[in-house]
C-alpha cells in the first residue's frame, strides 16, 4: 500500500502524536515451563483502534515496514484491531525511532522503561534469574503500575525474601 499523494503519507511527527494518544509498551512476564527460568519476558509495542479506523493502522505498518495487524479485542458492541510489534529486531527499531522522535507525554517514561528492558533482552540480561527480578519490577512501574503473576509467585517471593 503506497500512498500516492502526500496527504496520505504519514511522517514521523504524526506518529509519535499518534502513538501519544493510542499507542502502548507492554512487557509481559509469563509463566512458560520450556523457558530456562520458567518464564517468558514477552515485550510489545502496539497501537489499537477500532475496525473502522483500521486503515490507519495499515498505514502505519506500511510507514515501518513490518508489523502486523490483528484483532485485540472483540464483543457485542465493536472490534478493535492493533498493530502489533514483537522480536527484538523489530523492536529495536521501534526504539531507534522514538529516540528520534520523542514523545511528548507521561509515555514517554513508560518508553524509557521499555527500552531499559530490550536493552537487558539485547544481552541476554532476561536469562538470569536476579536481571529477570530487576526487569519485573521495572515494568511494576510502567502504564498503569500492573501486578504482575510473576511478582506474586511463590518462586518468585521465595528467591527474594
Amino acid at each position: 500500500m503506497v500512498a500516492d499523494n502526500q496527504q496520505e503519507r504519514l511522517n514521523a511527527l504524526w506518529i509519535v502524536g499518534f502513538t501519544d494518544g493510542e499507542g502502548c509498551f507492554h512487557i509481559s512476564i509469563n509463566k512458560l515451563h520450556k523457558m530456562s527460568l520458567g518464564w517468558q519476558v514477552l515485550p510489545e509495542f502496539r497501537i489499537v483502534q477500532h475496525e473502522k479506523d483500521e486503515e490507519v493502522l495499515y498505514k502505519i505498518k506500511n510507514y515501518f515496514g513490518f508489523g502486523s495487524i490483528e484483532i485485540n479485542n472483540k464483543d457485542q458492541n465493536a472490534t478493535r484491531k492493533g498493530f502489533r510489534v514483537r522480536g527484538l529486531k523489530n523492536l529495536n527499531k521501534i526504539i531507534d525511532f522514538f529516540e528520534k522522535n520523542q514523545l511528548q507525554t507521561s509515555k514517554r517514561k513508560n518508553f524509557e522503561i521499555f527500552k531499559q528492558v530490550i536493552e537487558l533482552m539485547n544481552n541476554k540480561e532476561h536469562l538470569k534469574k536476579e536481571e529477570l527480578n530487576k526487569i519485573a519490577k521495572l515494568i511494576s512501574n510502567m502504564n498503569r503500575k500492573p501486578q504482575l503473576k510473576y511478582l506474586k509467585s511463590s518462586e518468585t517471593i521465595r528467591s527474594t525474601s
